[in-house]
């Protein structure tokens, strides 16, 4: 039984990482264009070619911590190796030098690489370590409800200070503002992940047949039909979802045209999501997790629909519905993460090859290439609607950005629930499969 003091230790590694995770969500596109000064078509290429790297370390990084052995486990000791580098990347990405225009674009090309190794290489271990905390499905889903409130919490900091933190340092100049800002979030983030190793353990051990060489794990993988699944939910999912989430500073600046309201309308949304996050374990009591996953990506994906019939001055409803959408697309996220857990057992099950860090870092890289779709989609969509920076927009580039807010993101969600039709998992499955490993290990 994994104690509320330890599920509450876990937790904090997600605030560390959601503190940049949703930073980059958020800000970052933003950040890039009406700050940095980059083009929307330069950002939105410049996150989906980075995400190529991601193709190579990701698996490397999952194939290293599941080799690891240290008196501190497998996974934990990568949170106290990687917490100060990771802190010093988030700051260097937020950071605007003085450079030429293509000087800027290497740069801020070069830093968002670094980002997202250091994400790699930090979030991949602890992502694992959700994993080995404990061998129970149930378990698993409160472990992962705890993780999700506690990272949403993350993304809530970010939203309630990271523009009024902007404005305090940098005084009207807003690239220092931004600097400075990274710079105290960067050390939140270090001292929870050291927390978060502190106060974990590790209670599945790993099995020798992790020794094995890359290629014959990459097989074993490739055998986990449920785990193929996943990658392609993963992929939809963060492409829908980041696309709304990026758009969001923009949709309210420009279509609702309060922008005197959007750390307000952004932080609401996040309540939203803690809200989700928290209800999910006791959601997954009452009814299969596999199903009630499928009904929220229906039920986020009729809300986020129903904002193309929303107008601009129509303040309350849209607030409600993105609230609505946060609630229910997160309430789902903590079902995915035990998922995850379900399929590296059901892998040990068909194999005999028990790939906790692999299976993690695999779905992390489609989750991460989701990620960067869906800020690319929307640099792209900017650039193709005609969005310009600091100025009243055409109708032609409102329509555009609603429709981008709206539907293409509902289109996402329906994809993963008819994806998840092909997914077998459900409890009493996943329970047997337990029984047997660990009758015959």
């Amino acid at each position: 039984m994994v104690s509320v003091r330890e599920k509450v230790a876990y937790g904090l590694g997600d605030t560390a990482s959601n503190i940049i995770f949703q930073t980059v969500m958020l800000f970052l596109t933003y950040f890039y264009t009406d700050i940095f000064g980059l083009s929307p078509a330069v950002v939105g290429t410049m996150f989906l070619v980075v995400r190529i790297f991601d193709a190579v370390t990701d698996p490397l990084m999952g194939a290293l911590a599941d080799r690891t052995r240290t008196r501190h486990g497998a996974y934990r000791p990568y949170l106290l190796w990687l917490a100060v580098p990771f802190g010093i990347c988030s700051v260097l990405a937020f950071t605007t030098p003085d450079l030429s225009p293509d000087g800027k674009v290497l740069y801020a090309y070069a830093t968002y690489a670094l980002l997202m190794l250091a994400y790699t290489a930090i979030n991949i271990p602890y992502s694992a370590l959700g994993g080995v905390l404990s061998p129970d499905p149930d378990e698993r889903v409160a472990i992962q409800g705890y993780r999700f409130v506690f990272g949403m919490s993350g993304g809530l900091i970010v939203s309630m200070l990271t523009l009024s933190l902007v404005d305090y340092f940098g005084n009207g100049d807003a690239a220092y503002g931004y600097q400075m800002t990274m710079v105290v979030m960067s050390i939140m983030g270090v001292a929870m992940f050291l927390a978060c190793f502190a106060g974990t353990k590790e209670r599945v051990k790993p099995s020798t047949a992790t020794q094995s060489s890359f290629v014959e794990q990459a097989k074993a993988m490739w055998q986990n039909d449920q785990w193929r699944v996943l990658c392609v939910v993963a992929i939809l999912l963060l492409t829908g979802m980041v696309l709304k989430t990026s758009l969001a500073i923009f949709y309210i600046k420009y279509y609702l045209q309060r922008p005197d309201l959007v750390t307000t309308i952004i932080t609401i949304g996040m309540l939203g999501n803690i809200l989700g996050c928290a209800l999910a374990h006791p959601l997954s009591q009452r009814m299969c997790k596999v199903r009630a996953y499928q009904m929220l990506q229906v039920f986020a994906a009729v809300l986020t629909a129903a904002s193309y019939w929303v107008a601009g001055d129509q303040l309350y409803l849209a607030v409600g519905l993105y609230f609505l959408w946060c609630f229910s697309i997160q309430m789902a996220t903590p079902l995915l993460w035990a998922k995850i857990a379900d399929t590296v057992d059901y892998g040990h099950y068909k194999t005999g090859v028990r790939l906790t860090g692999v299976t993690y870092s695999s779905v992390v890289f489609f989750i991460k290439f989701g990620l960067a779709l869906g800020g690319a989609l929307g640099g792209w969509l900017l650039g193709v609607y005609g969005y310009v920076a600091e100025q009243a927009q055409s109708q032609e580039t409102l329509q555009g950005l609603l429709l981008s807010f709206s539907v293409y993101p509902a289109l996402a969600s329906i994809g993963v629930a008819l994806c998840m039709c092909f997914y077998r998992l459900k409890r009493d499955k996943v329970l047997a499969m337990q029984e047997k490993l660990a009758i015959s290990g």
